[in-house]
């Protein structure tokens, strides 16, 4: 089945790191990449004043842009099944992105954030911020700045078992179908034991990926879900981080914080956050 896939790009190498990390992942399936870019005014209290003959150039430079990084992407795809469209909007990113959720049903959505120095410590973009609070419709992946593709043979999934598991599960199995990877659930609590209801959506987890490889990991020894997750992935080598994003959930909590603040979280892999289907 083809996929259809979101690459938003203000042109920074940042976001075609991302770019190129989707490219990559997805090499051998059939896709559609929509690059996107959004024209905005950074002071939109002055747009009134600036005349259209002066907006317009600046507007042909970036649609101009918009098709380098395209012509760019093509190049780099050594699959024929690939195909490649441009999607050029006025307003937010969050609108270039809810247009495009919109017109071409997109699987997934593929952004570059940047990650700050240290053993333990992100800056989230407030772009990145944005997405993740307000897309529930595709998946989102944040690739990190500069990060280099690696195949996802180890994929890391936290839970806490605590929620009923439905259709945004798919997406972590779709993963692990494609590259024969395996899946390391991490649970991370301080108690010894799960409840019944805690054990059901286990046994759920274990039937819905049923025929991949799991292993599951049990954390207890840690003031925060963020350290027990930054150091998993550091000792075992995870390529990818993949979670769902409930309602009051640990992702919510995360991006809450200022994004001037260094969040204690690791982001030198991808991050896939799956929206929850209701």
């Amino acid at each position: 089945m083809r996929k259809h896939i979101l690459v938003p790009t203000d042109f920074s190498e940042n976001a075609w790191s991302a770019a190129l990390y989707a490219l990559k992942l997805y090499a051998n399936t059939p896709c559609t990449f929509y690059f996107s870019h959004a024209f905005t005014f950074l002071n939109t209290g002055t747009r009134t004043q600036v005349p259209q003959s002066q907006i317009d150039p600046l507007v042909e430079k970036e649609k101009e842009q918009l098709i380098e990084v395209m012509n760019r992407a093509k190049k780099e795809s050594t699959n024929s099944d690939h195909e490649f469209d441009t999607i050029f909007s006025f307003g937010s990113l969050m609108d270039s992105i809810k247009l495009a959720n919109k017109k071409y049903k997109i699987d997934l959505v593929v952004m570059g954030t940047k990650g700050a120095t240290g053993a333990k410590k992100i800056l989230l973009g407030s772009n990145a911020v944005a997405v993740i609070n307000k897309v529930r419709r595709a998946p989102l992946l944040l690739v990190p700045s500069k990060c280099k593709y690696k195949a996802p043979k180890k994929i890391l999934f936290p839970s806490a078992f605590t929620r009923f598991f439905g259709e945004e599960i798919q997406s972590i199995k779709e993963l692990a179908e494609l590259h024969n990877s395996s899946i390391d659930v991490l649970h991370i609590n301080a108690k010894e034991t799960l409840s019944d209801i805690q054990n059901a959506n286990l046994d759920m987890l274990k039937n819905y990926l049923e025929g991949l490889e799991l292993n599951f990991n049990w954390r207890t020894d840690y003031k925060t879900k963020a350290y027990a997750i930054t150091d998993f992935i550091k000792e075992n080598n995870s390529n990818i981080l993949t979670m769902i994003n409930y309602e009051h959930s640990f992702i919510e909590n995360l991006v809450k914080e200022p994004v001037i603040k260094r969040l204690g979280f690791n982001s030198k892999i991808p991050f896939m956050i799956i929206p929850r289907k209701k």
